[in-house]
């Protein structure tokens, strides 16, 4: 038996895939997997014990779709499970002859695939806001597989850990009680974006009242507005992943400092999802979107949203006033922040005196 994978589009949905992948590995327990992605999002599963090869597809460093789908047709797949949504992934199974190919029928490639899933609607047509990894799991279950269940995963190499470790030792966050990542990016577009200003306040805050260690991630796009909220908090216990010095930016290193830190702040973006992958307290900004299609049901995150009359509007810029990431305060997120620092704590000293 011969499986492929063709993974989500966005790093976030990778990771929110992960369930429904470790099901279809232990259902097809002999089975060879071959992964089918994006060669931007391949890497945020390094390390993974699932796929025997993969194929990367689009950008500089991928295959074009015939190229793809003539590496695909070597492969003789017997089952081909489509996480994205798009046409181009419907063709590539196509036309790489996969004898079953199970995804939902969205942008008119019903005609491709031998199991078409129907996506929720309302009662006007719509698409009905809903978990993505719900989605993942039914296309899953669709394959033969039980409820994969909400447990996502992630890897860490000893080579990342160790960088992550750098970083500890030149951020001087070895003595520090709690260290807490801000990552103010998203890659969606500035819609998702919170204020500098409010990152800043935030951090001198639960610098104030916690003595914490903070650290600013970002990828390389975003090393100017990780460098600015550093210069606007102006503390020495606030570093930035962008500083000379630090190590060379990678989703390997920010998995590994993810899954070192207490509690990550982010915008709704993929680093949120290494944070439930790695079962670690996190707050959630919300302003465009809607919560639900990324609800990955983790119960150590709270998630803040401003509930306004224009939205969620789900653009990638503001045609207005950003009003819905600037009314969300740094009291608000300073409020969650402390409740699940707190609770961490209590949580390990109820180990403790069990133990």
């Amino acid at each position: 038996m011969n499986v492929a994978v063709f993974l989500p589009g966005w790093i976030g949905d990778a990771v929110m895939a992960t369930p429904a992948i470790s099901a279809l590995k232990r259902h097809f327990l002999t089975g060879r997997f071959i992964c089918v992605s994006k060669a931007y999002v391949s890497p945020i599963l390094a390390g993974n014990p699932w796929f025997d090869s993969t194929i990367l597809t689009g950008g500089k460093n991928g295959l074009s779709i015939l190229q793809a789908a003539s590496q695909l047709k070597k492969e003789k797949i017997d089952v081909a499970v489509l996480f994205p949504n798009s046409f181009r992934a419907g063709l590539i199974s196509w036309l790489g002859g996969c004898k079953r190919s199970i995804g939902f029928n969205r942008y008119f490639r019903k005609w491709m695939l031998t199991d078409s899933l129907e996506a929720q609607r309302d009662s006007k047509g719509g698409f009905l806001p809903s978990p993505v990894i719900d989605s993942y799991n039914q296309l899953a279950m669709a394959a033969g597989t039980p409820d994969p269940g909400y447990e996502m995963q992630l890897f860490t190499s000893p080579a990342e850990k160790e960088l992550a470790e750098q970083v500890w030792r030149f951020a001087s966050f070895k003595d520090k009680p709690e260290v807490i990542c801000l990552n103010p990016g998203a890659a969606f577009g500035a819609s998702k974006l919170w204020p500098a200003e409010h990152f800043a306040s935030l951090a001198r805050e639960l610098i104030r009242l916690r003595g914490a260690g903070i650290l600013i991630m970002c990828g390389p796009k975003e090393s100017e507005l990780a460098l600015r909220i550093s210069s606007l908090i102006d503390h020495p216990s606030a570093r930035c992943l962008a500083e000379p010095g630090m190590p060379d930016l990678s989703l390997g290193l920010s998995k590994a400092i993810i899954q070192k830190c207490q509690l990550l702040v982010t915008t709704d973006s993929g680093p949120r999802h290494f944070a439930a992958a790695f079962n670690k307290p996190v707050v959630s900004l919300f302003g465009p979107t809607h919560i639900e299609w990324t609800d990955t049901y983790h119960k150590k995150e709270i998630k803040l949203q401003k509930k306004l009359p224009c939205g969620p509007c789900q653009k990638r810029v503001c045609p207005f006033g950003h009003e819905c990431m600037k009314e969300l305060s740094p009291l608000d997120v300073l409020g969650a922040a402390i409740r699940l620092l707190d609770e961490q704590l209590e949580s390990k000293r109820f180990l403790r005196s069990v133990g």
